[in-house]
């Protein structure tokens, strides 16, 4: 990481949220255009949770948003199509050991934070890439836990029971065997506070030095049964979880704001009522994907003024 002195930290946090990742993309994808240079060479810490941590790992490794968002179009589908918990994720870590490879933390070329919830303590577990970012135990710290990038994606992506449970052994920290891992949404679908609590503690800096980029996944509505959709539990249980993370992002948005009220920062998680968006974090039709995708960069035009101010201090 760049030596900061004097300079504003510039974070960029993204949500979880499935296949609604793209309305995410969308928003990079005009931000990128206005910077002028990859998103890794102007952020200096990036936090993601779920669909946010894949995105946010491929702009840490310097990958450019166009080609995250053709990566994406392709990877949805082939995740998603699975029909079982099971089956999908066989297919996301499949996918992500092929795109990830054997990669670790220390291929990063900006922090980062990957949120994901330790299911058997009920407490955060989140993979980092700093040394300074260890607020306890630095003496054992290895970045990402020792895990790959793609073990840790796959933790911060469990949502449970639409996905499995991840079962890992964590290098240091509590070092334990056999930690059950679950969706990172389930604690901080918005990781704005946790970004926030690595910016004060890890790097020193205050709130008037920090500059903070929030992109959620959009609010839609929900997505007209149909196909996998017609068995109710399964209906319910995709509800059920996607207003969990709904409901959780609405709590650290207004307690961020509550913190930090002269915080400098964009959030940008736009409503769409209209039922031709209505969606899921299981989408998998392309067209579905494209219109959520423009919807995205729809918004940043609705916040370019916004951006440009944070960009300019």
């Amino acid at each position: 990481m760049e030596e900061l002195n004097n300079k504003p930290l510039k974070i960029l946090v993204l949500d979880g949220g499935g296949s609604k990742g793209v309305y995410t993309l969308g928003v990079l994808k005009e931000l990128e255009l206005k910077l002028g240079i990859p998103l890794y060479q102007h952020f200096n810490l990036i936090f993601g949770t779920s669909t946010g941590s894949i995105i946010a790992s491929l702009i840490a490794l310097g990958m450019a948003v166009p080609e995250i968002e053709k990566l994406y179009f392709d990877l949805i589908p082939k995740i998603m199509s699975g029909n079982s918990s099971s089956e999908r994720s066989k297919n996301l870590k499949k996918e992500a050991d092929t795109i990830f490879e054997n990669k670790k933390f220390d291929e990063f070329k900006i922090d980062i934070g990957i949120v994901s919830l330790n299911y058997d303590t009920q407490r955060p577990l989140i993979f980092k890439s700093n040394i300074k970012q260890a607020h306890a135990m630095v003496h054992s710290f290895e970045p990402g836990f020792g895990k790959t990038i793609s073990e840790a994606i796959q933790c911060s992506s469990a949502a449970y029971p639409i996905f499995d449970m991840v079962n890992i052994d964590l290098v240091n920290k509590e070092s334990i065997t056999n930690v059950n891992v679950i969706d990172g949404g389930f604690i901080a679908n918005d990781p704005t506070l946790f970004a926030m609590i690595d910016a004060h503690k890890a790097f020193g800096k205050e709130v008037q030095d920090i500059r903070v980029i929030s992109i959620g996944v959009g609010h839609f509505v929900e997505k007209p049964l149909g196909g996998m959709y017609r068995f109710l539990h399964k209906v319910n249980m995709i509800k059920f979880v996607e207003r969990v993370f709904a409901a959780n992002t609405n709590t650290n948005v207004l307690v961020a704001k509550l913190l930090f009220p002269n915080l400098k920062m964009v959030r940008i998680s736009d409503a769409f009522t209209e039922p031709e968006y209505g969606t899921n974090m299981l989408e998998k039709d392309l067209d579905k994907l494209k219109k959520l995708n423009a919807l995205g960069r729809n918004s940043f035009a609705k916040h370019e003024k916004e951006i440009e101010d944070i960009l300019k201090q």
